[in-house]
């Protein structure tokens, strides 16, 4: 540890070791003079020891009380004849007295009570020794804002192995709606984590209420005035947006607009639908199915169908299928079915019937219950898995999905990157993901669902495979002890009273507990493995659109007609494509669900001319194909000997 300039810090007061408060090795009284503004709660201070310079005791302010020598009230009211317009003829003595918190003590061995001696205002390098952040600033360190006494900034740095592994991980934000900045905050943290982290990494944020986190490549409106730019200076952190930003939104229940806010006509082209098909969600039928319907019998019948089923040519009564979509499945269930009814049989490859008919219930409506996210066909539309990108946010928006629905897309995106992170395939090395609304999602009572087991598993293994959770709520005592006890780094914005009132913040003192009931926005107190107390600091206020902001800027356009939406979606594959072929192809079609279904296709396969290939799958439904620049219909020697589909590939 460097040694400490005394001459060049100001000294605010002296210890005092009393009877009734004696000083101990982790917290030490002292007195200020009534004068001293710069002492208050959260302060920094280093005591000193007169008789040996090279002792210094490091400490946080955490409670704080006045005195006179007035012993009651009723004292001060004669004198002042009962009038308190009245000016004293003699001042009273006043003394300011403070508890402090030990952070750390040098040396720290033996570890004794801190003497009485000088108290003096800890300046930068003293906060730096008292957060022990000289052993990691310059190695790992990542900027989590600014220490403020005064005009005093200093940085204050969380190290990125105790919030982004291996040491521990994970940060928890508590707060109490629209006044603690919990998702401002998150917005910082990423921020500083993108220029100071030194591995890849890549963010994935769900976004679960309204607008909060649609507009992340877009700079804040009004601009950030000069002392917020300052303190971007001082943090050496960018003052911008984030640079690659990534958006995805399932489909409404028309399969052509997309279910987000993010729908002006500016930005929904920056929009990649989120479309999953049957292989994608029956790995995950416990998150959308009724636990109590999914028994031991009906889970062996979904297994065997994921095993034995999908993607292979499998036999019913003398016919073949293939199933690889849910009406496939729906199909298949028939054909089943009716193999038992025609045989009078009770059971079908040991499943009974009952078995059979309870799970082709529970499964055939899916892609209806949850249309738009789930397609009925083979049209997928994912996270780039493999390919994910160093410095790049991908925002996946959920908000208005109802809850099982939102549960089925936490559930199956994590439960990806943990298996591509596993096999080190994702394309980064660390993925931070952010969930809003713990509360909900994870909360600490009530039944045991896939999705809470989802997050246990991320808090508790993730580390060490690089997932991270960055979590938030309003309150944090109703969320699962195991997330939050396993979060390395817990941030606390403005509280509410009662849930300061719960037994997990029995830890703080009064006066601690009473500043966070009134911290304002930009405010944060931070609890790190290195930080032996809560410090508080100070953060800018994040170069980033808000929600709100940004919907009266770019305000959602309304769900567009078909021929609309599908020319538009086509255009995300070539935009030479033009509204007069969409049309005419269309007018081709049968009905719209043909439209929607020559779409999706199209869009599954990306091919160079869209619009030719849109048309190709409607006159496919219709039973033609293309030989030469000509749809004919197809005969036996198109077909061939073995049945293979006879429509070529444009």
């Amino acid at each position: 540890m460097a040694q400490i300039n005394w001459e060049a810090l100001k000294q605010v007061g002296r210890v005092a070791a009393t009877k009734d408060n004696p000083t101990t090795a982790y917290e030490f009284h002292f007195w200020t003079s009534e004068q001293d503004a710069m002492v208050g709660i959260g302060t920094l201070v280093v005591a000193g020891n007169s008789q040996n310079p090279n002792y210094a005791a490091y400490g946080v302010v955490v409670e704080g009380r006045g005195f006179t020598d007035l012993e009651s009230p009723l004292y001060e009211y004669i004198g002042f004849e009962g009038d308190p317009s009245l000016e004293p003829t003699t001042q009273r003595p006043q003394v300011r007295c403070y508890k402090a918190a030990v952070l750390r003590v040098d040396p720290e061995e033996p570890l004794q009570p801190v003497p009485v001696g000088p108290v003096y205002l800890a300046d930068d390098d003293c906060v730096c020794a008292a957060l022990r952040m000289d052993a990691f600033k310059d190695r790992t360190g990542i900027p989590i804002g600014l220490y403020q006494n005064g005009e005093q900034l200093s940085p204050v740095y969380l190290d990125s192995e105790f919030l982004l592994g291996p040491e521990a991980a994970h940060l928890n934000i508590t707060g109490i709606s629209g006044l603690a900045t919990k998702t401002s905050a998150v917005e910082f943290i990423l921020g500083s984590v993108f220029e100071h982290f030194k591995e890849d990494i890549a963010v994935v944020c769900f976004n679960v209420k309204g607008s909060d986190m649609l507009f992340l490549d877009f700079p804040a409106e009004p601009p950030l005035d000069d002392q917020d730019k300052d303190m971007y200076e001082r943090l050496g952190i960018p003052c911008a947006p984030f640079k690659k930003v990534r958006y995805y939104a399932p489909f409404k229940a028309d399969r052509v607009n997309l279910n987000t806010l993010r729908t002006h006509p500016d930005l929904i082209s920056s929009v990649t639908p989120l479309s999953w098909g049957l292989k994608d969600v029956l790995q995950f039928t416990e998150v959308v199915l009724n636990r109590d319907d999914v028994d031991a019998k009906a889970d062996a019948l979904i297994q065997f169908i994921n095993q034995r089923i999908v993607d292979q040519k499998s036999e019913v009564d003398g016919q073949q299928i293939t199933v690889r979509n849910f009406q496939d499945l729906n199909k298949w269930f028939d054909m089943v079915l009716n193999e038992m009814e025609h045989n009078n049989r009770s059971e079908w490859k040991t499943h009974h019937y009952a078995t059979v008919r309870k799970v082709y219930n529970r499964l055939s409506n899916l892609s209806t219950r949850y249309q738009g996210l789930i397609s009925p066909d083979e049209y997928t539309s994912d996270l780039p898995w493999g390919n994910f990108e160093d410095r790049t946010v991908y925002v996946i928006d959920v908000a208005n999905l109802e809850p099982q629905a939102q549960d089925l897309v936490f559930t199956r995106v994590v439960s990806q990157l943990r298996e591509y992170l596993e096999k080190g395939k994702l394309g980064v090395k660390h993925v931070i993901v952010v969930v809003d609304e713990l509360n909900k999602y994870a909360p600490s009572d009530g039944p045991e669902n896939y999705l809470r087991q989802t997050l246990l598993d991320i808090s508790e293994r993730g580390r060490y495979l690089g997932l991270v959770l960055f979590s938030a709520q309003q309150f944090r005592s109703q969320v699962h002890k195991r997330i939050v006890g396993n979060s390395g780094t817990c941030v606390f914005g403005r509280m509410d009273m009662d849930e300061l009132a719960t037994p997990g913040y029995q830890v703080l003192t009064s006066a601690t507990k009473e500043k966070l009931a009134t911290l304002s926005k930009g405010q944060l107190m931070i609890r790190h493995p290195h930080f032996n107390q809560p410090i508080f600091v100070k953060f800018p206020r994040p170069n980033i659109l808000r929600g709100p902001d940004g919907i009266r800027k770019f305000p959602p356009a309304e769900d567009l007609p078909l021929e609309e939406a599908v020319w538009l979606n086509l255009s995300r594959i070539n935009n030479s494509i033009t509204r007069s072929q969409v049309k005419d192809v269309i007018a081709e079609a049968s009905d719209n669900e043909e439209v929607v279904r020559a779409m999706n296709m199209t869009l599954q396969k990306m091919p160079e001319d869209p619009a030719a290939y849109f048309r190709s799958m409607i006159r496919k439904k219709a039973g033609l194909y293309q030989k030469n620049d000509d749809f004919v219909l197809p005969t036996i020697q198109d077909v061939g000997a073995d049945g293979d589909d006879p429509f070529v590939t444009i």
